[in-house]
């Protein structure tokens, strides 16, 4: 069966692009078929690549996603994807209010996921320093585990 998971932030430059990378790494080989995507509630950085720091610990840690490119979540993502994992409580609230009635995909944030941690923002490295996003890494793959083995589960 396959399952499909859409990973939102603000501007799908950091955090998500970083989410969708760990899990799509960390379903590398398991039985799962599971399709993975990121976006962003905001239009800033449509169609470019991740930032270049959340590039650089992406590279660090084996990954490549100088070929992401940002988009916008659409009202039709709530259709396609069965779920829509938002980063911080402020994406989720904004992906409750643009949600479709009847859409089908559930909405949760990263961290509901991980058990101890739920209600947690991932903090946003944007503004900050490069070990913010070796942070914003660290969260991810914590979270990625968790989501695939609660993937497998269910």
């Amino acid at each position: 069966m396959s399952r499909s998971v859409l990973f939102v932030c603000l501007g799908n430059i950091c955090r998500s692009p970083l989410a969708e990378a760990a899990l799509r790494q960390e379903c590398t080989g398991s039985r799962l078929n599971v399709i993975i995507d990121s976006a962003g509630t905001g239009d800033w950085h449509v169609g470019q690549p991740p930032d270049e720091r959340a590039q650089a610990v992406a590279t660090r840690n084996g990954l490549d996603i100088g070929h992401f490119r940002a988009r916008q979540v659409t009202a039709s993502d709530f259709h396609d994807f069965d779920h829509v994992i938002a980063l911080d409580g402020q994406n989720l609230r904004d992906l409750t209010a643009m949600r479709p009635a009847r859409a089908a995909a559930r909405l949760s944030l990263l961290f509901d996921h991980v058990a101890g941690r739920s209600g947690e923002d991932v903090a946003d490295p944007f503004y900050g320093a490069d070990e913010d996003f070796d942070q914003t890494w660290t969260e991810v793959t914590e979270a990625a585990k968790a989501i695939r083995q609660w993937l497998e589960a269910g």
